[in-house]
């Protein structure tokens, strides 16, 4: 099930056609569902959970023999692996800086996907959200940066990302476009018709 209904993302496609009427630059907006699925870190967390906690016991001899120690990890380790599948669970093993690097490259990699860097005038930008980390970000080229400085489209992220955090994911995208859109007319004005990249909302 997508995280915006139709209605949502029609409201977002028609917010961004209004805004690129009124600026030379091209929007492009992406939802991720998750930036990765992260199999690695849970098996980790498993595997040593299984092999330390049993293996303490293993200093009683009278607990547990050689053959119920080996049972007892590999059954920790079969149902702690099933634990840390759920999406919930999962997300409290990963480290922020791992979650949120993860998110960073996505966001850079969807950039060039998108075409973002051969608009005419060098002015695409991406606005960029994955649910799951709870992470936004707003990637511009050259174009836009040689004009409105990077630190400028930090409030615009804050303020979007909590809005991720409360789960108002579609009134986040549909204010964070305007509040883009604002300062991109000031700045670089529409001088010319065009409509290089789409308008609907891409997700991942």
């Amino acid at each position: 099930m997508s995280l915006l209904n139709n209605q949502e993302q029609q409201l977002l496609a028609d917010t961004i056609q209004k805004v690129e009427s009124q600026t030379d630059a091209e929007l492009v907006t992406v939802l991720a569902r998750q930036a990765d699925n992260y199999h690695y870190i849970p098996l980790l967390w498993a595997s040593l959970i299984a092999l330390l906690l049993p293996g303490a016991l293993n200093y009683y001899p009278e607990w547990l023999s050689p053959h119920e120690l080996i049972l007892t990890q590999w059954g920790l380790f079969i149902a702690l692996t099933l634990l840390f599948k759920i999406p919930a669970v999962q997300c409290r093993l990963i480290p922020r800086r791992v979650r949120f690097w993860r998110a960073s490259n996505l966001a850079r990699r969807q950039f060039l996907e998108q075409n973002l860097h051969h608009t005419d005038g060098e002015t695409g930008m991406l606005i960029f959200v994955s649910e799951a980390e709870r992470y936004v970000e707003i990637l511009v080229d050259r174009g836009i940066s040689a004009k409105i400085p990077d630190v400028f489209w930090q409030t615009i992220v804050t303020r979007f990302t909590e809005q991720v955090r409360r789960g108002d994911i579609a009134k986040g995208f549909v204010e964070c476009v305007e509040s883009c859109g604002e300062e991109l007319q000031r700045q670089i004005p529409a001088t010319k018709e065009k409509n290089e990249l789409p308008n609907h909302l891409v997700i991942i």
